[in-house]
């Protein structure tokens, strides 16, 4: 059986919400977040202390978006991943690339020097740079959903999810109220879908079960 160790809230979010709506078997093992502060004993299961962190028989994954595409092309096929024989094959990749290295990690200095950092070492100047670096690189999910439900080929994918998880992230952190109406509606649709619901519904249920607070949010 698949299993994913999940921090609330992190992004190892993509992987749970792609299992959800994938509807495979896994075991959700909730951590304190960071780990690598808190459960220093998962620094002998993933020496980066990083999360996701996802085993599925003898493969080991850490990298979110790569968790997604793995468990699409794996256990497929899925109309969440879209085929090198389709149009939308490269689009579909970019986006894939562009929720982490675009998206999201502007966000993770905006967490880092606005609230995780202890209050002698926060930072509002970088805080605030970043956050306008992300609302920036947002303007192509506002473009991309002006007139379509869903990011490309028409369809809801793991494109999708993996953006989706970023736009969560924002909304956790206080930057949904700058998002465009394109996006807002965008995001208000993926919440709507039931993996997304089930997958929260996991989280939850996984963190009182294991006895883990969730991470405190803006």
């Amino acid at each position: 059986m698949i299993t994913l160790y999940h921090c609330d809230g992190a992004r190892s979010f993509r992987p749970l919400w792609m299992l959800e709506e994938m509807g495979l078997p896994y075991e959700l093992k909730m951590l304190p977040f960071p780990p690598r502060v808190f459960a220093k004993e998962y620094l002998a299961i993933n020496p980066l202390g990083t999360i996701p962190f996802m085993i599925d028989g003898e493969t080991k994954m850490t990298e979110s978006s790569g968790i997604c595409y793995y468990l699409g092309t794996k256990y497929g096929p899925t109309p969440l991943v879209v085929g090198m024989d389709d149009p939308a094959y490269g689009a579909f990749l970019n986006w894939m690339y562009f929720s982490d290295a675009t998206l999201t990690f502007p966000q993770t200095l905006v967490l880092r020097y606005s609230q995780l950092e202890p209050e002698e070492r926060r930072n509002p100047q970088v805080a605030g740079d970043y956050a306008k670096w992300f609302l920036g690189r947002l303007r192509a999910v506002e473009a991309a959903t002006a007139n379509s439900e869903f990011l490309c080929t028409g369809r809801f994918t793991a494109a999708d999810i993996v953006n989706g998880y970023a736009l969560r992230l924002a909304g956790n952190i206080g930057l949904a109220k700058d998002f465009g109406p394109n996006v807002t509606a965008y995001w208000a649709r993926l919440q709507e879908r039931d993996g997304y619901k089930l997958a929260v519904a996991a989280e939850r249920k996984a963190g009182v079960e294991q006895n883990v607070a969730p991470r405190i949010r803006a």
